[in-house]
């Protein structure tokens, strides 16, 4: 199976874990189990499709994508009740699915467009969208607000699998190096606390102060 593709039943199947952690924290039945974690799976991947005009989208195309989400849904319907911290557990899965989908959504949109620029943003997009689907979905608190970076580890590992690409290095070394990239600077935020600078700005008031 080409290293790509691997990388792609990969994201969709830990993001598609990760939705049902946020199912089995909220105490969901088994359709809110396979629910999330198909639209965790599959959401990053059908907003770049979108964006890149590629339709019918890839779990169109190819149905096993839904299959594989079902069963990762299923599966922890019967299990997630066995890990300590689910949280914990949802998080890290987050920074392996968004490690590998940031390289994925990076391929497609450079050989979909040839444009590094492209490249950049599907993969970012890829890599971040799903778990904003499903945070917000299951009411948890958007990775978005996290104090820790998020979307900046996918633009890493985006950005160091286009810059190697451009240069000629391997598939299989892009790949690598991408992943790689990207999930030392997620898991280095979640273990470190690593934060970028940010604004100045007070706190929004509330809305009923100012009208």
């Amino acid at each position: 199976m080409p290293i790509l593709e691997i990388l792609d039943y990969a994201g969709v199947a830990v993001f598609a874990a990760t939705g049902a952690l946020s199912a089995s924290r909220k105490q969901l039945d088994i359709i809110g189990y396979l629910f999330l974690a198909s639209v965790t799976g599959i959401g990053g991947g059908t907003m770049r499709d979108v964006i890149l005009g590629a339709t019918p989208v890839f779990w169109v195309l190819n149905p096993t994508y839904l299959l594989v989400c079902a069963s990762v849904g299923l599966i922890l319907f019967f299990t997630a009740h066995l890990f300590d911290s689910r949280y914990r557990m949802l998080v890290w899965l987050d920074a392996i699915g968004l490690s590998a989908y940031c390289v994925m959504g990076a391929a497609k949109g450079l050989a979909a467009t040839g444009s590094p620029t492209v490249a950049l943003v599907t993969g970012m997009l890829t890599a971040t969208f799903g778990g904003i689907l499903r945070d917000l979905l299951a009411g948890e608190p958007s990775v978005l607000l996290r104090p820790e970076v998020y979307v900046t580890a996918a633009l890493v590992g985006a950005g160091a699998f286009v810059f190697a690409t451009m240069i000629g290095m391997p598939l299989i070394a892009t790949s690598a190096l991408g992943v790689l990239s990207a999930f030392a600077v997620r898991g280095g935020a979640l273990k470190y606390g690593w934060t970028l600078p940010t604004g100045r700005a007070g706190p929004g008031r509330d809305p009923s102060d100012v009208m």
